[in-house]
């Protein structure tokens, strides 16, 4: 028997358009020192402040070799408090697998995540969910998160909010939701894969 990971992380492949081919990898300091004369090259560079001493400051943890440290999860609810899971403490991810997010049905909110990124530059980050009720899938989704330099003292994490979602609502769409979700970047890397419940309820409680 397949194992479910492995069969969801397949599905959780990013597809890209016809043509597009992944560039060839560069440290900060070759992409600091890349000619400048290309005015949207510069700009670019720029945006990642990526500029001559850029890998000063810059943290991470000794012995640590993980490029993208996913640090938050959070779901930002109308009309209710913040729903947080910090996904960089010991055994998060199998608390958060264990213990099921609750939804009141038809409430309005925005996925947001907190992330750190270390050793080197990061392009194409994009966040990659599955849903699937009673092991049939009911929605996909792939979304974009950018391209990023190593964090500083100065930043020490970056912060990204997805488009506003709706919960499902009605007697038919309560009950268990399993998600997997994947972070992962433009040549395929897979940077954290984990998997957990979203329980749609009448009420909160």
């Amino acid at each position: 028997m397949a194992d479910a990971t492995t069969v969801e992380d397949e599905e959780l492949v990013h597809e890209d358009g016809e043509g597009y081919k992944v560039g060839l990898k560069k440290t900060v300091e070759e992409y600091v020192k890349l000619d400048d004369d290309d005015p949207s090259l510069r700009k670019w560079k720029e945006s990642l402040g990526l500029t001559s001493g850029a890998m000063s400051g810059s943290i991470g943890t000794p012995g640590d070799n993980r490029k993208v440290v996913i640090l938050r999860l959070e779901l930002h609810v109308q009309g209710h408090e913040t729903i947080s899971v910090d996904l960089d403490k010991p055994n998060a991810l199998e608390q958060l697998k264990a213990r099921p997010i609750v939804l009141k049905e038809g409430s309005q909110y925005k996925v947001r995540i907190r992330f750190r990124v270390q050793h080197e530059i990061i392009t194409g980050l994009r966040y990659l969910q599955l849903v699937k009720r009673k092991g049939v899938r009911v929605d996909k989704s792939d979304e974009v998160c950018g391209s990023y330099s190593p964090n500083t003292l100065e930043k020490p994490y970056y912060e990204k909010t997805f488009i506003e979602e709706e919960a499902p609502s009605g007697l038919i769409a309560r009950g268990s939701y399993d998600i997997t979700s994947k972070f992962a970047d433009d040549d395929n890397t897979t940077h954290l894969l984990f998997t957990w419940t979203l329980n749609i309820k009448k009420q909160w409680n």
